[in-house]
């Protein structure tokens, strides 16, 4: 019989034999030149180190190997535009794994913003039809949906980033609802997380409906007042763009997606002025 040990490096070798198939196929289907001038489009991958750029690149690679996009309404999607898109979506899982986005399988692309028009049950009770135009929509057990006009946002680091939104409300549904509260690793208290989020969810809400908000286009985006998933999706957009800012105004919020995260996005990234 064999020992557990050796079972164990048995695994080990089949699973990075596996790994290493997977990545082959997967670049396989991509122009390697595209590369280059994808990550040179996308300012909030700066200051990322050689060996981080090469783990994202193989995550977009499988990112896109493992979704599909599928096109609405004439979107029309090039080459080095799904790469961008890719690129967006893995940097929240760079330190985490291709494993966190298991479950859904599908992006959904519109050319601008969407009517979603679909039924809504309200608390009430009440069946209504929401007919609020959308730049992106991530379902509880279906696809992303978003708008290429605003995905090309990611241009600009300006803490509006919808790819990085969306994703994020897929990560917080990992806890079975979106609500802020993504699961979280080993040694993150569940109760400091709320406790943060909380306050500085409640301080926000409190601003916004006070209508008290500096002049400053880098704040953070009032719609995080809308709910708890929203403010963590809005805050994770500031995070990834613009982490100085955020880590101004509300440092425990910082700490508390950085922890989550596994990136400190403020130590190689240049202020934005």
């Amino acid at each position: 019989m064999k020992s557990p040990t050796l079972d164990s490096l048995t695994d080990n070798l089949i699973a990075r034999w596996w790994h290493r198939r997977a990545l082959r196929r997967a670049h396989a289907n991509i122009d390697p030149e595209l590369w280059p001038a994808a990550i040179r489009a996308l300012p909030l991958l700066e200051g990322l180190d050689e060996s981080a750029l090469l783990r994202l690149l193989d995550l977009s690679a499988l990112f896109l190997q493992d979704k599909a996009l599928e096109l609405a309404q004439g979107a029309e999607l090039s080459a080095s535009a799904g790469l961008e898109l890719a690129l967006q979506a893995c940097l929240p899982i760079l330190n985490l794994g291709l494993s966190w986005y298991r479950g859904w399988h599908a992006l959904i692309l519109y050319p601008d913003v969407f009517v979603p028009a679909r039924e809504v049950v309200g608390e009430d009770g009440v069946v209504w039809v929401d007919h609020k135009p959308r730049s992106g929509e991530a379902w509880q057990h279906g696809p992303v949906i978003l708008s290429l006009a605003d995905v090309a946002a990611g241009h600009k680091r300006d803490g509006y980033n919808i790819v990085i939104h969306e994703l994020a409300h897929k990560l917080d549904m990992r806890s079975g609802y979106a609500n802020g509260h993504p699961p979280l690793h080993a040694g993150i208290s569940d109760a400091g997380w709320a406790e943060d989020l909380g306050s500085a969810y409640a301080d926000l809400c409190r601003r916004t409906q006070a209508g008290r908000w500096p002049k400053d286009e880098f704040s953070i985006d009032p719609y995080g007042s809308e709910s708890p998933a929203e403010f963590f999706a809005v805050c994770s957009e500031m995070f990834f763009e613009l982490p100085h800012q955020l880590r101004c105004e509300y440092p425990r919020v910082y700490r508390r997606l950085s922890a989550f995260y596994r990136q400190e996005p403020a130590t190689r990234l240049t202020p934005v002025q």
